[in-house]
């Protein structure tokens, strides 16, 4: 099978979140199976890759075209990727391909491989990974869709979502969708990253933290709506309460997405400079270093966005206690046994985090079962397995 994926971003532009994770873990498992795999992408989110533009690179196997953009202010200012050159590659290629994968709908990119997949008669299926709702950038969100976006969603032979809660927004924002044509697949992870754990205590000698001391780690793209400053007053109270010999660090690790700043004054006005880590983004082994010494996880997401959140499953598979907002994903997956999950309140964050960190039973039971359950559930084989039969109802 010929497949195409088109995502605004890939490899190596972690820093864009988790999208371009989940299309790189996929298409490379594509590739292993004996499909011939083509990426469109663009030449970067924040900064321009040092890549060969306009043309095929082999990325493991992947054969991926890495457009230039035509400002990376829009790219990762406005998000909203402008690949100028791609149009004449799609007129010329997109005929070759089976099925088409678009990541993401409101882009250029979508807009441009829609009009030539109705041309040529090529299926695709939509993924929105957490972009459908409306409630940022509203006013843009609704032109684009009057214009182009409803019929991008709307000619789509399935939609993929990730959780229940993903699928939901999708009949909020497009009325005439046919949820018949929505299919739920969760991310994944790589099992063979977690069956061999780092060392315990690196990443505490790392970052200067002593052993006695307990890890409260955030570690997601640094971000408004991520509920980073819901997470600093709710851990303000904790040290009021419960740490008055300064026994609790909060580590907010992460890719800077216009926020760092304000972090930086809310932490400075709370008066926890001394409690607070913020390390940059972690990649590789530094995070899974930072997942297995936190004592507990934490994703506050403010509202539904998250569509799924695979820093949570990553956390758990590395033995780590959750707690995430009723507004994430993947909180369809946790029970009382791995973590909590809760309203986006500053007191019932509090609380969760009080009950985990003062119960060291507790915690250690919680973190056996949060690893099994990820390991249990979220293999990326068993969602790339689940996708191709997808396209293959597409392509019937």
């Amino acid at each position: 099978m010929k497949i195409l994926h088109v995502t605004p971003f890939f490899k190596p532009s972690w820093e864009a979140g988790g999208p371009p994770r989940s299309v790189y873990e996929t298409a490379r498992r594509q590739v292993t199976g004996g499909h011939e795999v083509t990426v469109f992408t663009t030449d970067g989110f924040k900064k321009r890759l040092n890549v060969e533009k306009n043309v095929p690179v082999d990325v493991e196997g992947i054969e991926t075209y890495y457009f230039r953009n035509l400002s990376m202010f829009l790219a990762g200012g406005l998000n909203f990727p402008v690949p100028y050159y791609m149009p004449l590659v799609v007129r010329k290629k997109l005929k070759e391909f089976d099925i088409i994968h678009i990541h993401e709908h409101r882009t250029f990119l979508a807009a441009i491989i829609h009009r030539y997949a109705k041309k040529y008669d090529i299926p695709y299926i939509i993924q929105p990974r957490g972009s459908a709702p409306t409630m940022i950038k509203s006013r843009q969100k609704e032109i684009f869709d009057k214009l182009l976006g409803k019929s991008i969603i709307y000619d789509a032979c399935k939609i993929i979502a990730s959780s229940h809660s993903e699928a939901s927004q999708y009949r909020d924002v497009f009325m005439n969708l046919d949820l018949d044509s929505v299919v739920q697949i969760p991310n994944g992870i790589d099992l063979k990253i977690y069956q061999k754990l780092p060392f315990p205590g690196t990443f505490r000698e790392k970052m200067g933290i002593k052993e006695d001391e307990k890890i409260i780690l955030y570690l997601s793209r640094l971000h408004e709506r991520k509920g980073i400053g819901l997470l600093l007053k709710s851990f303000k109270s904790l040290i009021d309460k419960i740490d008055k010999i300064g026994l609790l660090k909060l580590v907010i690790a992460g890719p800077d997405d216009h926020y760092l700043d304000k972090i930086n004054h809310m932490v400075q006005e709370l008066g926890i400079e001394n409690s607070v880590i913020i390390p940059g983004p972690l990649y590789e082994n530094d995070k899974l270093e930072s997942y297995v010494d936190a004592d507990v996880f934490v994703l506050p997401s403010r509202d539904r966005y998250e569509s799924f959140g695979n820093v949570v499953v990553e956390a758990m598979a590395c033995n780590t206690p959750v707690v995430v907002t009723k507004y994430c994903g993947i909180s369809e997956w946790v029970s009382p046994n791995e973590g909590q999950v809760i309203d986006y309140q500053e007191d019932q964050l509090e609380k969760a985090l009080m009950d985990i960190l003062q119960n060291d039973l507790k915690r250690d039971s919680m973190a056996q079962k949060a690893r099994e359950v990820a390991l249990n559930t979220f293999d990326w084989e068993t969602v790339v397995k689940d996708t191709q039969e997808v396209y293959e109802k597409c392509i019937k």
